[in-house]
Order: C-alpha cells, then sequence, then structure tokens
C-alpha cells in the first residue's frame, strides 16, 4: 500500500494517467454472479492469507480513487480474472502451469476442494489489449472499475481433465479437501465469473477459447 500511495504522489504531481491493477479477490463473499463492478464487496473469509490480499488490494482501489476526487488524478482501476499466458509458471498456485507440469511428468494432478469450483480464464494478450485499450480510452474510463476477464468459465476438474488430453497424459486425480492443502475453515469463491458487459465491446476478450492456446503451448 505505502508503494501504491509513492506511485499515485508521484502522478499527481505532472496529472500522469494511473491505472490500478486489482483483483478479483476483492469481491470475497460477494453472492453477485457474475460480479458486477458495482457488487458490495465482502471479505468476510477466514482465510487471513488470502484475506489480507483481498483487503490490500481493495484500499489500493480507494487511493486511488481518493486521488481522482481530491487531486483530479486520471485513474483506473482494472479488476483482472484468472490470467494465463506464456511462460506463466505455477511458483504461485497458478492452476494451469501446475495441472501441464504435472500431466507431462505423470504426476497426479492435485485438485484442491472438489474440483466443481468454477472460473473464467482469460489469455494474457486480451488482457494487455483491455489495460492498454483502458488507458487510451481517456476520460471516459478515469475514475472507472472495469472488469477485465473472460466469459470462459470451466471447473478446476475439468481444467484437469482438459490438461491431460491435450498432453495425453495417463496422470491420476488427487483429490485434495481444503482443510488438508490449506487450514480448517479454509473457504474459497465457487464460482468467479466476471460481468464484463462494460468494457467487453473495447478489448479482445470476446474472442472465446483464447486462453486454451496456453494449455497446448
Amino acid at each position: 500500500m505505502p508503494s501504491t500511495e509513492v506511485v499515485l504522489a508521484q502522478a499527481a504531481k505532472k496529472r500522469k494517467p494511473v491505472l490500478l491493477a486489482s483483483t478479483s479477490e476483492v469481491y470475497g463473499k460477494s453472492k453477485s454472479f457474475p460480479f458486477p463492478r458495482t457488487a458490495t464487496l465482502s471479505w468476510a473469509l477466514r482465510r487471513p492469507a488470502v484475506g489480507s490480499y483481498d483487503c490490500s488490494k481493495t484500499i489500493d482501489e480507494f487511493l486511488a480513487l481518493a486521488y481522482w476526487k481530491e487531486r483530479k488524478l486520471p485513474t483506473v482501476v482494472a479488476r483482472l480474472f484468472n490470467t494465463v499466458g506464456p511462460r506463466q509458471t505455477g511458483r504461485y498456485g497458478m492452476v494451469v502451469p501446475t495441472f501441464v507440469a504435472q500431466a507431462l511428468s505423470g504426476r497426479p494432478l492435485t485438485v484442491f476442494g472438489d474440483g466443481m469450483q468454477t472460473r473464467c480464464f482469460c489469455h494474457a494478450d486480451d488482457v494487455a489489449t483491455a489495460l492498454v485499450d483502458l488507458i487510451l480510452l481517456g476520460d471516459a474510463a478515469y475514475r472507472e472499475v472495469f472488469n477485465i476477464g473472460s466469459l470462459d468459465e470451466i471447473s478446476i476438474m475439468g481444467l484437469a481433465d482438459r490438461a491431460r488430453e491435450l498432453t495425453a497424459s495417463e496422470s491420476e486425480m488427487h483429490i485434495i479437501p481444503y482443510q488438508d492443502a490449506y487450514e480448517a475453515g479454509f473457504e474459497d469463491m465457487p464460482p468467479r465469473y466476471p460481468d464484463v458487459r462494460r468494457s467487453r465491446g473495447r478489448w479482445g476478450g470476446r474472442r472465446r477459447g483464447r486462453w486454451t492456446r496456453s494449455l497446448s503451448t
């Protein structure tokens, strides 16, 4: 958070536009599906490690929008949903490269929870296009919040099956309950599905299925 305010303060001196990359995690336990950008945010999750990330990103958003209100600094908030692309690794828990690596090596594919939770993956090319378009949009985008993601919803179990199919792997599925993978009382978002009506007409996310290239490359 201090680093975010440093960037905002320096940008404000020259009135340089700032695009804040936020996250779908800010929606927390919201029950509005798909997640509209105007949804009431609810972070009452019993998972401190992730909850702190939710809250820190939300505070970043508050800071950016406050700089617009108080100093008229041109700011845009982009809430990114699950992004995949070339050279991505599973180092920070990214599920697509993790499944592919496990399938290629013949190791069991580790599916947390029951595997029925769904996500919408978006290719990095489309995300980059969206972010550039938002900045180029200028005044119409300043002080606004946008969801950046795709409409391709797939369950985590379905994703594991797709990874095995595309790699011709015979790896087994290893289902790991949340309490064993993380801690007792861990909660996850069953769906994570963006409402992109506000941005869909302006960026490449309209091209469904592009994210699957990351599975085969």
